[in-house]
């Protein structure tokens, strides 16, 4: 697995019930067709997407997100960088949990100073700009890869009624 397997796992998720097709995916998330296409073979693979590459098993999903992200994509906080806030300072964590410090994906254009989380691949914050669902589903990740125990069983909860 490459992080931005989770990445594209999750902009499935956000398309619900959506038909989808992999060009399609390339487009909204500024990877490459063949990386798409690499992707949902590793996912295959793993078993978090079906046979066919058109439906995630959601079930193994969150197991996966809840139980090995810590482990196979860990993060620490980085820097003090400009960029879009991500794991307990998104919005949605934010009406839950306070918090002195931010964390950020960086971007040129961002208007918050934070401590920098590296993104799953280089283009995701132009990608989660587009799609808020993806945006929440991304930060909630985030929080599984860098929160506390409180904040970690919140946002796995909320995972579960997103996926589900």
């Amino acid at each position: 697995m490459r992080p931005q397997d989770i990445a594209i796992l999750l902009k499935i998720v956000a398309l619900k019930d959506e038909l989808w097709q992999m060009s399609g995916l390339s487009h909204s998330l500024f990877i490459s067709l063949s990386e798409i296409s690499e992707s949902l073979n590793r996912s295959r693979i793993a078993g978090l997407i079906d046979y066919n590459k058109k439906n995630v098993n959601k079930l193994s999903l969150l197991e996966f997100l809840e139980h090995g992200m810590k482990y196979v994509f860990p993060q620490e906080p980085g820097a003090m960088v400009r960029g879009i806030v991500t794991a307990h300072s998104h919005p949605f964590m934010k009406k839950m949990f306070a918090s002195e410090n931010d964390y950020v994906w960086p971007d040129g254009n961002g208007d918050i100073l934070g401590f920098m989380i590296e993104p799953f691949y280089p283009k995701q914050v132009e990608a989660v700009k587009q799609d808020e669902l993806y945006y929440k589903l991304l930060a909630l990740v985030d929080v599984i890869r860098v929160g506390r125990r409180r904040e970690v069983k919140y946002a796995i909860e909320e995972l579960k009624s997103e996926i589900e």
